[in-house]
């Protein structure tokens, strides 16, 4: 778990999974459940547009991850060039996650995980170091990096709220799966913030060479 990849991938790995148990865990019962959970997981991956959309994104996020591990895993931690590897992976992912949310039909998402997560991974990726930011006061945090972690407070918002509704229905005996896939998100959003926030800086002890990020 040192820097921010092993968050990162540990977020994609929680959703990911989690995604695939509730889909087999509300498949109907029947004595084909064999060809349910198959039908099931191939609806996950590739049932629609959506899906395809947000299959790609998470390996590409995956591959993001492991740019990062491979850019904290080294004595020198950051390697300055595997660390922007990861920004600009990362910053495709975000593409496709604003295409499979538009797809979906929440544009408020897609501009905000998408387009704005985009926005500050590619700036990530291509700032300069210690090169200033137009308009953008020296003293302050990295506005690349800002915008990733602001990208994270919508969907924290909406996964809150769909928490908040699902939670009654389940106490009085609905279904348990409504619930664990926000509850689910949720912890997948923390382990991002924590690896947004690796990349101010913020709980390493190389916080000095990441501002080269």
């Amino acid at each position: 778990m040192r820097g921010p990849g092993g968050y990162y991938n540990s977020g994609n790995a929680l959703g990911l999974v989690t995604g695939i148990a509730v889909q087999i865990a509300t498949a109907p019962a029947s004595s084909h459940w064999g060809n349910a959970i198959t039908a099931r997981t191939i609806e996950f991956f590739a049932g629609s547009g959506s899906a395809v959309a947000l299959t790609l994104t998470t390996l590409i996020f995956f591959c993001g991850g492991e740019a990062y591990h491979r850019a904290w895993a080294r004595p020198d931690a950051p390697d300055v060039n595997l660390n922007r590897l990861g920004d600009f992976l990362s910053g495709i992912g975000a593409v496709g996650l604003g295409i499979s949310l538009l797809l979906l039909g929440d544009p408020l998402l897609a501009a905000t995980s998408g387009l704005l997560h985009a926005v500050g991974k590619f700036g990530s990726a291509l700032h300069l170091p210690g090169t200033p930011v137009l308009v953008w006061p020296a003293s302050w945090p990295d506005p690349f990096r800002g915008a990733v972690l602001a990208s994270r407070l919508p969907a924290m918002l909406t996964t809150t709220l769909a928490l908040g509704s699902a939670l009654p229905d389940a106490w009085v005996g609905g279904s348990l799966a409504t619930p664990v896939m926000p509850l689910t998100l949720l912890g997948c959003y923390f382990l991002w913030a924590k690896a947004d926030l690796l990349l101010f800086g913020i709980g390493t002890k190389s916080s000095d060479q990441i501002s080269t990020c």
